[in-house]
């Protein structure tokens, strides 16, 4: 796969969905790619922790001080939990996650986001390498920012229709995971 598609889709996916991001964690040993996919987006502020240090690192973090959580990290319940409690009240996630042939731990880790999140959803990189979203108010798709995505410069894979063609899932997925995607 490209090396730029990961850190596009990471980023602009959740930043292009929320109405107006402000601050942003990363939680990432090599957070250097995101990190400047976030810069493209002069207004909004970035906190970076080591994916090793990443419960530590969260934990001793304010309530509700990010608009924006991108997870590349082992997650664990207590994990998510701080990230649920870091996040405000309208934030998003977007995080890796095992390989949607991998129904039971995906099942389980979207149950787990179940508890904080009204949306969870997968979304698609080019090579069939999946990505998560787990949102407390705002829609990938009803709410994508359009004229946020359209003023991006520099962009070699993101863009409108990519953001929300993404999220289209086959049907053997649908049913794999139906009750525990919520969209």
């Amino acid at each position: 796969m490209k090396t730029f598609i990961y850190p596009e889709m990471m980023v602009h996916i959740p930043v292009c969905t929320h109405k107006a991001p402000k601050s942003t964690l990363i939680v990432s040993d090599s957070a250097s790619l995101l990190e400047d996919e976030i810069a493209r987006h002069a207004t909004i502020e970035t906190t970076t922790i080591a994916s090793t240090k990443a419960l530590d690192g969260i934990r001793n973090l304010e309530d509700n001080s990010f608009d924006i959580i991108m997870l590349e990290a082992s997650t664990d319940a207590a994990l998510l939990a701080h990230c649920n409690r870091v996040l405000k009240e309208d934030g998003l996630i977007s995080m890796q996650h095992p390989s949607l042939d991998d129904n039971s731990a995906n099942k389980q880790l979207m149950e787990i986001l179940g508890k904080y999140f009204k949306i969870i959803m997968p979304y698609r990189l080019e090579n069939g390498e999946t990505l998560l979203l787990a949102s407390k108010e705002y829609h990938p798709t009803a709410d994508v920012i359009l004229h946020r995505t359209d003023l991006l410069e520099g962009q070699q894979y993101y863009n409108c229709d990519v953001h929300i063609s993404t999220f289209a899932m086959p049907n053997y997925v649908r049913k794999a995971y139906l009750g525990v995607i919520k969209n």
